[in-house]
């Protein structure tokens, strides 16, 4: 009899977007149900199958705001262990303008609020924060980090292989 191999197991980690919009000395928050334990987070969310990045990022931040937002720059990719089940999130942060806001959109099953707050004020919630992953991408976009949208590819732009 002829043993077959173990399949490896392949890690698949999980893909988020975060948006970092700042106006003025505030930064667009939300406030989301999550677990039943009421949590602050930038407006960010997972990317869809065959979704581009940049879209998933606007799109997230409408969904979770009513804010129509425009990117601006790339901040970086901040891996996360959640500690709960041990998976790895790769958030991909970025700057984004606030353009407009439609108070008329529903927002995200679980968000309760969109808001404006400083980051003294965001710092002080720290307890309530969904992870350490929202001051660092605020403290990157304060510290002068950005990077061109271009940095992040397009799934249409492939080379040869």
């Amino acid at each position: 009899m002829v043993q077959q191999p173990l399949a490896e197991s392949v890690w698949r980690p999980r893909v988020t977007v975060a948006a970092v919009v700042a106006r003025g000395d505030r930064f667009l928050m939300v406030e989301e149900t999550i677990r039943g334990v009421l949590c602050l987070n930038q407006p960010a969310g997972h990317l869809e199958s065959g979704e581009e990045i940049v879209d998933a990022l606007v799109r997230e931040t409408r969904e979770e705001t009513g804010w129509q937002v425009m990117p601006r720059h790339f901040i970086g990719v901040m891996p996360w262990l959640n500690p709960r089940h041990g998976d790895v999130t790769l958030r991909f942060a970025f700057a984004a303008e606030a353009l407009r806001h439609d108070a008329s959109q529903l927002l995200d099953a679980g968000i309760v609020r969109a808001l404006w707050m400083t980051r003294a004020e965001i710092a002080a919630q720290s307890p309530r924060l969904r992870t350490s992953l929202v001051l660092s991408s605020i403290d990157a976009w304060l510290g002068g980090q950005r990077l061109p949208l271009a940095t992040i590819g397009r799934l249409g732009a492939t080379g040869r292989g």
